[in-house]
């Protein structure tokens, strides 16, 4: 059973090992780290990790024109993770999981704008019932948004760009060596920034670097390598699914780690999220495919 099913099971624990990143950037900057350190350090470890893993396939692929692409998407990367860790200093762990997951619904939109490429009807919908569900989970009661999910909204939008240029660039330029690049540029970057906000001297508690040390090791450089070798064993739309369950890890964990509370405004307000996510990354495809079986 375990082989028939190791793609989807590798991927669940990618989704899991994700939705744990939340707790460990609340329980890094809780320790004492700052969001620019737990940046430079995360994506340091993920470039050195992966650049000795892959070093022989990184030396046989790299060209000029794959660096510029990583570049590129590193800067996007480095974006996306700085405005999400800076918005989890103001808001929780699983509205921060959830807000950061409306990236996928906002990608079509993107390819829309940039290459006037045409938006179907799935898309359209999912980013109605993603705005409604932001509104849920986000506003107060004068329609205010807390600063946090703000930083976070930025942050999705960020992540939306990542994934749609790495979309583009991973069809002509080898994998690996676009993650690598992109690791590195995220971590210089977040390097000379700390420089120049005088971070670089370091005061944190153990519990911080040990959640940084997990991000970097678990978050970064295992849930990538997982996530490449099982997403060749299953379909697009069951991996979309599975993977989507990120935010519902993060949400979950965060409540039994951290003792958030939930309330039931937040609880409809991160089931509207996921149901618009599961609508535009399967565009309902495995209720076609039951209709038809029937």
């Amino acid at each position: 059973m375990f082989t028939k099913y190791k793609g989807e099971l590798g991927l669940a624990l990618t989704a899991f090992i994700w939705g744990s990143g939340f707790i460990g950037v609340s329980i890094s900057l809780s320790g004492g780290l700052t969001p620019l350190q737990i940046l430079t350090i995360r994506f340091f470890i993920g470039a050195i990790l992966l650049g000795v893993i892959f070093f022989k396939e990184i030396k046989n692929n790299i060209t000029k024109e794959a660096v510029k692409a990583g570049c590129i998407i590193g800067v996007f990367l480095f974006v996306a993770f700085a405005f999400q860790t800076v918005g989890m200093a103001y808001t929780t762990a699983s509205k921060n999981a959830f807000l950061t997951a409306v990236n996928v619904v906002i990608v079509p939109f993107i390819g829309f704008i940039l290459y006037k490429r045409p938006l179907d009807k799935y898309g359209i919908v999912s980013s109605i019932i993603a705005i409604l569900g932001i509104g849920i989970l986000s506003l107060e009661a004068d329609f205010s948004i807390n600063f946090g999910d703000f930083l976070t909204i930025i942050c999705a939008v960020g992540f939306a760009f990542h994934i749609f240029f790495t979309g583009e660039f991973v069809k002509k330029h080898n994998g690996i060596v676009l993650t690598v690049v992109q690791f590195s540029v995220a971590a210089v970057l977040s390097l000379i920034l700390q420089v120049l906000f005088k971070e670089t001297h370091i005061n944190a508690e153990m519990s911080s670097i040990v959640g940084v040390l997990y991000l970097g090791v678990f978050s970064t450089t295992v849930a990538f390598l997982l996530q490449t070798l099982c997403q060749k064993e299953v379909s697009e739309t069951k991996a979309a699914i599975i993977l989507a369950l990120e935010s519902v890890f993060g949400s979950i964990l965060s409540v039994i780690i951290l003792h958030e509370v939930l309330t039931a405004r937040m609880v409809v307000g991160c089931l509207v999220i996921f149901m618009a996510i599961i609508i535009s990354e399967t565009k309902l495809s495995f209720l076609r495919a039951k209709k038809i079986s029937e």
